[in-house]
């Protein structure tokens, strides 16, 4: 379900901390960081990274994370809490149907 979890932390981070929408997407992400990065690291001690993908896929997420963050800001907070849900609701049914 991804890096860090954000699928169970942005909601914990609204309802729990009471974050606001924006602030918790944000925080989520910025904790991904180190678990990124900590999970790539022992994978590639053990050789199970393919270096070339990795750098296109670094490239290509440092751009659309720039794009992401200015259209995030944009989005109200309720728009944005009402795609986030219907993104999960998407992957539910997905992973129940696949």
């Amino acid at each position: 379900m991804g890096v860090g979890g954000g699928w169970i932390l942005v909601p914990m981070l609204c309802s729990v901390l009471k974050l606001p929408q924006h602030l918790a997407h944000a925080t989520s992400l910025a904790a991904m960081i180190l678990l990124s990065l900590a999970g790539a690291v022992s994978y590639a001690m053990q050789g199970y990274v393919d270096w070339g993908v990795a750098l296109v896929m670094a490239m290509g997420s440092c751009v659309s994370v720039v794009i992401g963050a200015r259209f995030m800001a944009r989005v109200p907070a309720k728009r944005l809490r009402q795609g986030f849900g219907v993104l999960l609701l998407v992957v539910a049914v997905r992973m129940f149907i696949g």
